[in-house]
């Protein structure tokens, strides 16, 4: 038997809810493939649902019975149960989708919603100091990073000073050029 849109509508507030008991039975009678073509109006999941609102008993009893395929899931604001739990500043739901086994893992951080921000885009949005520190530790920095050797830089460029503000408002000032060639660095000394 099949789901009807009211056992979908429970269902869904039940994950927002966090109640674990109203999934259960839900998922024993309909079993849990039903739980995985679950959505409300705005194409929210299950997912969205209990990461949104911390629910991490709700997201311990859910994961293993979904497609690991979910958590990467899109509403119709193209934002992840990821996006949710950073939105809302939940640390531990966002560490449990992350980190689940068998899961996209890290490359949840990268995925854009259709404002353009990633779950980390969101994390420094609200202000959520504790979760974008954490995205940043745990995340593919180095990724279509070139190798030092690939790096040259282009002939007759300037000298270009930089100013870096960090998450502390710290600024560090740089310049950036080529090093003085050996002709120049010679030059230089004989004045």
């Amino acid at each position: 038997m099949a789901p009807t849109s009211e056992d979908i509508e429970e269902l869904l507030l039940s994950s927002r809810y966090g109640d674990v008991e109203d999934i259960q039975q839900f998922v024993n009678k309909f079993g849990p493939e039903a739980l995985a073509t679950a959505r409300d109006d705005n194409g929210n999941t299950v997912l969205h649902m209990v990461s949104a609102n911390g629910h991490t008993d709700a997201l311990d009893y859910l994961l293993p019975l979904l497609p690991s395929s979910l958590l990467a899931e899109r509403n119709s604001a193209g934002s992840t149960p990821l996006h949710w739990a950073a939105l809302n500043s939940h640390l531990s739901v966002a560490q449990k989708l992350v980190q689940f086994p068998g899961g996209p893992g890290v490359d949840l951080i990268d995925i854009k919603n259709l404002a353009g921000r990633s779950p980390l885009g969101e994390a420094e949005t609200t202000g959520w100091e504790e979760g974008a520190k954490w995205f940043v530790q745990v995340m593919n920095l180095d990724d279509g990073a070139k190798d030092e050797e690939e790096m040259q830089p282009a002939e007759g460029v300037q000298d270009i000073e930089v100013e870096i503000q960090d998450a502390e408002g710290q600024v560090a000032k740089m310049t950036l050029g080529q090093k003085p060639s050996s002709s120049a660095k010679e030059s230089s000394e004989a004045r």
